[in-house]
């Protein structure tokens, strides 16, 4: 076929037509049209659609629990929580800092009990670094909390 010259056909709608000029059948119906656009996302739908990839060792993967977290925030890592500290009473020890967008503490799956670190998320790079300065020993129940910053970044290999 290659090299032969393309011939455009003709043809004639009507009764008793039932194979295309080249032999082939006529399908009984055409395929539903398909357009290539997709129609434009809300920022709900990307956010939801965002997707993390990690790594360790040899394998790779995506972690589903990063989609959650706003994308473009300062995020310091919460640790020396007691048992007893929710994510409620550490958003509430936080609550000085407007700016503050999500906070998570760590359970461990089998007993669903705290792990005894988490995470809190910053809108403002101010409201971070005050509250790194100013929360750092600060006892939050029973004990005093240590913040370091979150090394999340450095560990994803890109973002999707």
């Amino acid at each position: 076929m290659e090299g032969e010259p393309v011939k455009k056909l003709k043809l004639s709608t009507g009764e008793g037509l039932s194979k295309l000029p080249n032999g082939m059948p006529i399908p009984a119906t055409l395929p539903p049209e398909q357009p290539n656009i997709r129609p434009k996302q809300t920022k709900e739908e990307k956010k939801t659609q965002r997707r993390v990839f990690r790594k360790s060792g040899d394998e790779e993967w995506t972690d589903p629990t990063m989609e959650d977290w706003p994308e473009n925030d300062y995020r310091a890592f919460v640790g020396d929580l007691g048992s007893e500290v929710t994510e409620e009473k550490l958003k509430n020890a936080f609550r000085k800092y407007p700016s503050v967008l999500k906070v998570k503490i760590v359970l461990d799956k089998r007993s669903g009990e705290s792990k005894g670190y988490g995470f809190i998320s910053f809108g403002s790079v101010d409201d971070y670094i005050k509250a790194m300065k100013e929360m750092n020993g600060k006892y939050i129940c029973n004990r005093p909390i240590r913040l370091l910053k979150s090394d999340w970044k450095k560990r994803a290999l890109f973002k999707h």
